[in-house]
């Protein structure tokens, strides 16, 4: 969607001072940067890029941003979201003090002290436990928030709480792209850091909406692209970037495994295979060979929708480049597939010989802030911190004498976070503490998910807003922003860097790290978390990870600060990190990769006659995950208000609906209404829905709770739906405040419609 620029020109309506980025009038006159306090370096709170910035801090409050031109990665650039990511800080939405229900679930939530809501939960965890059992409490987290929190969360399941059930919203992101690394490649990182993409001649984009997504990112596929680098996307959407590629292939969603397959079958066919290579650095390759002979280009493109020629040629360009990347996000991940999809793009970067090189490898483009860091911490079901793995007996071991406790009182594996939902309805779990996640939004089948978070016996969440599920709560806990507390994030790249602390919480609001440490002494396991500091956690936490895989006892605060950042694995003090990996080794004992042949699988539920359409979910540049943030930041509202329905204009002539006309999507599971958003730029018997928005605007009412059977992550990017003109709006829009989003939405349609019907490439 392009700009409202209206809000532009309802500045220049306003007071001699304003706000540049509300449109408001400012609350102080500020006349020049000599009434900046400080500037606070450190990195933006969103997507897995971590951009570098600077915090304006005046007078106790953080009053603007600026990016900061000496970070290598975004060199003083910043998108939307990060340029207004300040104002979550000092929002008027946010929680200042403990809230809790009194009399029953139908109670409101009232202010509470906080030695009243953590005297309850230690009383009410250790009486549900008593009576049901250890695991009868779960623990739900997220990997928006520091490695030192995500640390502290697994630890606290396992040693303050005692129970296996352990996981966290990475889940629903980046878990399926965990399975393939694991599988493929032996390690949980992308392979090479992003400046490697000036030095490949091919990059293939296949399911990532890199302009959206990740704006800077973008920036170094420009200057790739004027160095000579040919660019291949596959998308069932031409996504921005998309429409500059050398090559589009506009698949059918679902479909990735088979293309990738098609195009490896064909790579093999015209000898553009790295023999030596696969002889000297991998195993299984005669047997994915052999599988891959079945998806010859006619059959490929009849599974996909697309052309012979068109997977030919792009086989023919990624196989003959010298040097190749290959990125991949949730497009390719979010499917009951996931982790096959991820595979077959890892054999076609090991069949190629691209790995371990400037410019050659495959990289996982990760869309949480943490989404890296969150994942090698501990908080996961399966795992322990460093990537170890918790029924492995030698990890076991180690974590436990670093932990100081008996290794049989260390709990096993539990349930992921969307088998936690099965089981509070079944009453095997009966309390969840929750902590950075939002599932009311995120989750697919939320009819389902309210009713599990509605029947627990004690639900606590720690957010700093009161998110659609902080709603559902029995007890709120105010936590902070990354603006009130200090720690390290490891980016997309496999990048460890810092947040600096620049202002104190405001009213009540503790951080999060504090209140865990202060229930688990409620608890009595306060001996475990004597941590006066994130600082003191990280030492721990390096400890912890210590000759593991993702092993960071090599980095320091100081050495962050020093190096603007250590990429992991890092072994020891003088060890400078390992920005690419692979050069050598793969992450197995035997240092070699491993072909996996994979075939193709549909689906979980495709067209019928009742639900002929697919549905797709996304991202837009201007919110991030469930929203919880980015709707209550004015701009940003502003230019995506509420979700829309796009469907390609044969789509839209069949169901009589002209652009902005309301219209009825339904699955098997619910039905959602939303303005529709007539293009080109999207596959005909394919719908797109971004999924930032809650309550009745939330499109996962629609999608399929299917898990894929390794990672457990739902399939999110694709269903079976039905769509029809809508008989009336919905409520959500027809208060005075909506109407008029609406109508700016509807002349900001305008621009992209316009450019897309002057677009046939979908036609």
């Amino acid at each position: 969607m392009s700009v409202d620029k209206g809000i532009f020109r309802r500045r220049q309506r306003q007071a001699e001072v304003f706000d540049y980025h509300t449109g408001e009038p400012s609350p102080t006159p500020w006349k020049s940067d000599e009434q900046i306090d400080r500037y606070v370096p450190t990195h933006c709170c969103y997507c897995g890029v971590q951009c570098g910035m600077y915090l304006k801090v005046a007078r106790g409050k953080v009053v603007g941003v600026e990016p900061r031109a000496d970070f290598p990665l975004n060199h003083g650039m910043l998108c939307p979201k990060g340029s207004t990511a300040y104002q979550t800080v000092n929002h008027p939405d946010r929680l200042t003090h403990p809230l809790m229900r009194r009399h029953g679930k139908e109670s409101p939530l009232e202010r509470a002290s906080w030695d009243e809501v953590l005297d309850t939960i230690a009383t009410r965890f250790r009486a549900l436990q008593d009576q049901y059992g250890k695991d009868t409490v779960s623990i739900y987290s997220g990997s928006s928030m520091s490695n030192e929190k995500c640390y502290l969360m697994g630890k606290f399941a396992r040693v303050a709480v005692g129970t296996r059930h352990t996981d966290y919203n990475g889940r629903l992101c980046m878990s399926s792209a965990t399975g393939a690394n694991e599988r493929s490649l032996g390690i949980d990182r992308a392979a090479n850091p992003i400046s490697d993409m000036l030095h490949a001649d091919c990059i293939f984009v296949i399911g990532a909406n890199v302009g959206e997504c990740f704006p800077i990112v973008t920036s170094y596929l420009w200057q790739a692209r004027d160095k000579g680098c040919k660019l291949i996307v596959a998308d069932p959407r031409q996504t921005p970037i998309a429409r500059t590629a050398d090559i589009f292939l506009p698949l059918r969603s679902g479909t990735d495994s088979a293309l990738l397959n098609g195009m490896l079958h064909v790579i093999i066919k015209e000898g553009l295979i790295d023999e030596d290579f696969i002889r000297e650095r991998t195993t299984g390759w005669e047997e994915t060979k052999a599988l891959v002979e079945q998806y010859p280009p006619e059959r490929v493109a009849r599974v996909c929708g697309l052309k012979p020629e068109a997977i030919i040629e792009a086989a023919r360009m990624y196989g003959r480049a010298k040097a190749a990347l290959i990125y991949t996000a949730r497009g390719l991940e979010h499917q009951s597939k996931g982790v096959d999809n991820g595979v077959t793009a890892a054999n076609l970067a090991l069949a190629t010989g691209n790995f371990g090189r400037p410019g050659a490898g495959y990289g996982t483009l990760t869309g949480q802030g943490n989404g890296q860091g969150g994942r090698e911490m501990g908080q996961k079901a399966s795992q322990l911190p460093g990537c170890r793995e918790v029924d492995n007996p030698e990890d076991r071991a180690y974590i436990s004498s670093v932990w100081g406790i008996d290794e049989k009182d260390l709990p096993h594996s539990g349930y992921p976070a969307t088998l936690m939902i099965p089981a509070m309805l079944r009453q095997e779990i009966r309390a969840c503490f929750m902590i950075c996640s939002n599932p009311m939004v995120s989750l697919p089948d939320q009819h389902t998910v309210e009713r599990a978070l509605r029947g627990l016996d004690l639900f606590v969440v720690t957010d700093f807003f009161l998110s659609e599920t902080a709603e559902l709560a029995d007890i709120v806990l105010p936590g902070t922003t990354w603006a009130e507390d200090e720690g390290t994030i490891t980016s997309l790249e496999g990048r460890v860097i810092k947040y600096n602390k620049a202002v104190e919480p405001p009213g009540e609001a503790r951080r999060d790290w504090e209140i865990v440490c202060d229930l688990a002494r409620r608890l009595g396991k306060g001996q475990y978390f004597d941590f006066h500091s994130p600082r003191d956690i990280f030492n721990e936490l390096r400890l912890c990870t210590r000759g593991a895989k993702s092993d960071y006892w090599g980095i320091t605060y100081e050495k962050i600060d020093a190096q603007n950042g250590v990429f992991w694995p890092c072994p020891d003090l003088d060890h400078p990190g390992t920005p690419r990996l692979y050069e050598q080794r793969f992450g197995f004992p035997d240092g070699k990769a491993r072909f996996h042949p994979i075939t193709y699988v549909p689906p979980a539920e495709e067209p019928d006659e009742e639900y002929p359409l697919v549905l797709t979910t996304g991202r837009v540049i201007y919110h991030y995950l469930s929203g919880n943030q980015t709707r209550r930041v004015p701009f940003l509202k502003a230019q995506a208000p509420y979700p829309w329905v796009e469907m390609h204009e044969q789509m839209a002539q069949r169901l009589g609906v002209i652009d902005g006309d309301w219209v009825t999507v339904r699955s098997r599971r619910g039905e959602l209404t939303a303005p529709a958003l007539v293009v080109r730029s999207i596959r005909p018997d394919t719908l797109f829905i971004p999924y930032h928005y809650g309550h009745t605007q939330a499109v996962n009412q629609l999608t399929n709770p299917v898990l894929e059977p390794m990672m457990k992550i739902p399939e999110y990017k694709v269903c079976a739906v039905s769509a029809t003109r809508a008989a009336q709006k919905p409520d959500w829009a027809n208060d005075e405040d909506t109407q008029a989003l609406l109508e700016a939405g509807r002349k900001r349609h305008e621009l992209p419609s316009a450019q897309a019907r002057a677009n046939p490439v979908l036609r």
